[in-house]
């Protein structure tokens, strides 16, 4: 005789959920399950940590790794098993064959099951003065980075996506529901516009830094360029690399944060971070020695700023790092390794992950990527 699971007794299923450490799993089970959970889902999705997404040594299965209770969620995403070049506001971005950008929430491409606009398909990049041939035979490395300013479903109307494409890291935007094709930054007019790393938005503003972390902002409203060039912070060692972050904090403070590390071999091991904001009155950066009650989660995401008070198990003053890709080194045999949390404070870094998740990352060929939780409901 079959049970019949699907039909229990919403009474009975409310009681079970209720007492539940995470409706997730509970949710993906059928359809029936998913309306139970849904009110207790949406406040789950509020306070939950950002999730790591690790992929499997199987084609197109991806793992999730739920920081707040240190474990492997039984929640496996079913995606293409490609380089996603971002990862903001819970969609991923990545690009297709056809040089075609598509936005994808990964929290609708349950293993089993497929939802309705679960991916968008944007128009395809073609830049001037760019031979797309060199990158035919791997699409998904043509764009470095990507971010979207708001949700694409919730707030189409104001998201607009941003790209930073080969070879010479150059600017792309586009607004959805209002351009049909790419706005390019033309870099033949200012060298700035190339090279560019990290971008962000702020209000009406795309602010971005290039390779020496020089900050620049341009307006989408008016679409116009502004002239401030500001002066990078001070680096440190000459024998340390440096690679930024830039993001918005919920207070709308503009903060850069630089990762230090050293090349060991083949091997990239990261020493420390420095967290800047940016002061609009004096035109500079200052360094922050505290973070209060926030954390950072940076990585090949667009950088997350959570409070640790509003986020089940994430800790405060902390910086969540993950093995994100460089324009130059892959991911080696080792597979992803330099990753951790720092502590602001005392300068230590930890590796809570489990021994599943370890071997998990050891096996990836593909770098993993925080993504905040985006659940369908």
């Amino acid at each position: 005789m079959n049970s019949d699971w699907a039909n229990l007794p919403k009474e009975l299923l409310y009681l079970v959920v209720e007492r539940l450490e995470s409706p997730l799993e509970f949710s993906a089970v059928c359809k029936p399950w998913r309306c139970v959970a849904k009110d207790t889902l949406s406040q789950y999705a509020k306070m939950i940590a950002p999730m790591l997404m690790i992929c499997e040594q199987k084609r197109d299965i991806w793992n999730l790794y739920d920081v707040a209770h240190n474990k492997l969620v039984n929640f496996q995403l079913r995606l293409p098993n490609k380089r996603y070049c971002g990862s903001s506001k819970g969609w991923l971005i990545v690009v297709d064959e056809s040089f075609r950008v598509n936005l994808i929430n990964p929290f609708y491409m349950v293993k089993g099951g497929e939802r309705a606009n679960s991916t968008i398909h944007l128009p395809p990049l073609h830049p001037p003065n760019i031979r797309r041939e060199i990158f035919s035979k791997q699409c998904d490395y043509f764009v470095y980075k990507a971010t979207i300013s708001a949700d694409p479903v919730l707030n189409a109307n104001d998201c607009i996506v941003a790209v930073i494409y080969e070879d010479y890291c150059q600017l792309a935007f586009i607004r959805l529901n209002k351009d049909t094709k790419w706005t390019y930054a033309d870099q033949s007019i200012d060298k700035r516009w190339r090279l560019i790393r990290e971008v962000a938005f702020v209000e009406d503003k795309l602010y971005f830094i290039n390779n020496k972390s020089r900050l620049f902002s341009f307006d989408i409203t008016t679409l116009s360029f502004s002239n401030l060039s500001l002066v990078k912070p001070h680096f440190g060692p000459n024998n340390i690399s440096v690679k930024g972050y830039l993001l918005d904090s919920n207070k709308k403070e503009l903060l850069l944060v630089h990762k230090y590390y050293t090349e060991e071999g083949d091997r990239r091991v990261t020493k420390k971070f420095r967290v800047f904001g940016f002061s609009f009155n004096q035109c500079d950066w200052i360094e922050k020695s505290n973070l209060g009650d926030a954390a950072i989660f940076v990585g090949d995401n667009s950088s997350l700023y959570v409070l640790a008070s509003k986020s089940f198990g994430c800790k405060p003053n902390c910086i969540y790092f993950n093995h994100d890709r460089d324009r130059f080194n892959a991911i080696g045999r080792d597979g992803v390794y330099d990753l951790g949390v720092y502590n602001l404070e005392d300068h230590s870094i930890l590796q809570p992950y489990t021994t599943d998740v370890k071997a998990l990352l050891r096996k990836a060929r593909r770098p993993s990527m925080w993504v905040s939780p985006n659940f369908p409901l």
